[in-house]
């Protein structure tokens, strides 16, 4: 016997494995796998490929791809004293759901990773040739699988085990690519009396799978709130946003004020309006400020800080087309995910997102446009394809099969407007046929985000019995 698929993710839980610092995970597959004297293959990028023969009597069989990526959105609480480049992860349990402490979990797509390195650390499971393949940085533009070379892939099915709800199985996914915004400035310094304002306790979330469902995202509001803010303040700083695909938790700002700076009515008045205004989606938002002694602080200009604060105001965010077939199926979307000020100016991060190429592109233009009314710079890097429906899929009936065996129910086959590494692979081996699907994980990409375990249990069920009848 193995180990489970739920002992390696807590292995995995104890390496840092955010997005862009993937070395440590990806040379522990590696090693993995040549301490069970399997063949691997690691790029340059830390993409890692383990091939694993077939069970005896499978040898002749068409093979399948295993896949997961190796990388997590990190996020903490903004007062948590944790370091994601060393610390592991603090896993809790509450009932039937795995958590981690102050911080996101993971689970996407740690579990995926997990399952497949459990399938391959076994000699017990019946399975054709496979190929598990682990790809670094999805996160933050699909990078690992822009760059990966799959020329000497054989397998004729993948199963991409990164969806987050169960009894869903995804056919096809949005395409998409991330938007930087780049205003530039020069800060002065000046010697005065600050003022802190901080939003936190937003419930965030993914910018694709949970964009539809009206939560509030903190750099957008903490920028309306400072543009409507009465007297004179020179903008210091603006932070917000962890990862340009998740919905931005919290941000803040620091402004330079006079003495006789008066805020406290106008922002008491701000806070009630917005806890009221979002109580149902952000029932946990809170506004906070504090004045902070006098310093020496290095500020914009006046009008380049209501340059920046306008522009992040006027720039598209959120869902912004719905599918005509696909009843409340987000179409096109955008979402302004960071935003940091640093030496050169601000920097704006989103993720623009659609199902149809040209939406995306008309999108794109208007950013493009609006960021110039403002004197701003915009680039877009990782642009990744979207995935269209596979007709006549063996994979996807073969699926719905096995769900209905298991479970007596109906798997849903659904496409989503969140982005996939499928549409990357179908693009780079267009014979391929592709699903995907993944345990329940709710609130990912924040620091809600927590896996039931009991549904990943039936989902390693699901998963040993399409290996079991794929044949």
């Amino acid at each position: 016997m193995g180990k489970t698929y739920l002992e390696f993710f807590k292995e995995l839980c104890r390496i840092p494995h955010g997005s862009g610092n993937t070395k440590a995970i990806s040379d522990y597959c590696v090693s993995f796998a040549k301490a069970r004297g399997l063949a691997v293959r690691q790029d340059a990028l830390g993409n890692v490929v383990i091939r694993k023969a077939a069970a005896p009597g499978r040898e002749l069989e068409d093979g399948v791809i295993l896949q997961g990526h190796l990388d997590m959105v990190a996020v903490k609480e903004p007062d948590l004293d944790f370091d994601f480049t060393k610390d592991p992860l603090r896993l809790k349990t509450d009932g039937d759901y795995l958590y981690a402490e102050g911080t996101s979990l993971g689970a996407d797509d740690g579990i995926a990773v997990a399952m497949a390195l459990a399938v391959l650390d076994s000699n017990e499971i019946s399975h054709p040739p496979l190929e598990c393949l682990f790809t670094v940085d999805e996160e933050i533009g699909m990078l690992g699988a822009v760059d990966l070379d799959m020329s000497d892939f054989t397998g004729r099915y993948m199963l991409n085990m990164d969806s987050d709800e169960e009894g869903y199985a995804v056919v096809s996914c949005a395409g998409g690519c991330r938007a930087e915004v780049c205003v530039p400035f020069v800060r002065e310094a000046k010697k005065s009396q600050g003022l802190r304002i901080e939003l936190t306790g937003l419930t965030g979330g993914h910018s694709g799978t949970e964009i539809h469902k009206g939560r509030a995202n903190a750099n957008c509001l903490l920028a309306d709130i400072l543009k409507d803010l009465p007297g004179e303040f020179f903008l210091s700083d603006f932070r917000g946003g962890a990862a340009d695909n998740a919905i931005a938790p919290s941000a803040v700002a620091v402004l330079a004020v006079n003495a006789d700076f008066q805020a406290d009515e106008f922002l008491n008045q701000k806070k009630a309006q917005l806890q009221a205004e979002w109580r149902q989606s952000d029932p946990n938002l809170t506004l906070a400020w504090e004045t902070l002694p006098e310093s020496e602080l290095l500020v914009m200009k006046k009008e380049d800080g209501e340059r920046l604060l306008q522009l992040m105001t006027k720039l598209p965010n959120g869902p912004l087309k719905y599918s005509v077939e696909i009843p409340d199926m987000v179409e096109l979307s955008t979402n302004l995910g960071i935003v940091h000020v640093e030496e050169d100016g601000a920097h704006l991060v989103m993720a623009p997102r659609s199902a149809r190429n040209e939406d995306r592109e008309e999108l794109k233009k208007e950013i493009q446009s609006i960021a110039q009314n403002y004197g701003a710079v915009v680039s877009f890097q990782g642009e990744y394809p979207g995935w269209p429906l596979k007709a006549n899929s063996k994979l996807q009936r073969l699926a719905s099969q096995v769900y209905r065996e298991q479970t007596g129910k109906e798997l849903i086959l659904q496409g989503i407007h969140a982005g996939l590494e499928c549409g990357i692979f179908s693009e780079k081996l267009p014979n391929l046929d592709i699903i995907s699907f993944g345990a329940e994980l709710l609130d990912i990409h924040s620091t809600k985000e927590r896996l039931s375990l009991s549904s990943a249990e039936r989902t390693w069920k699901f998963l040993l019995g399409i290996l079991e009848k794929i044949s």
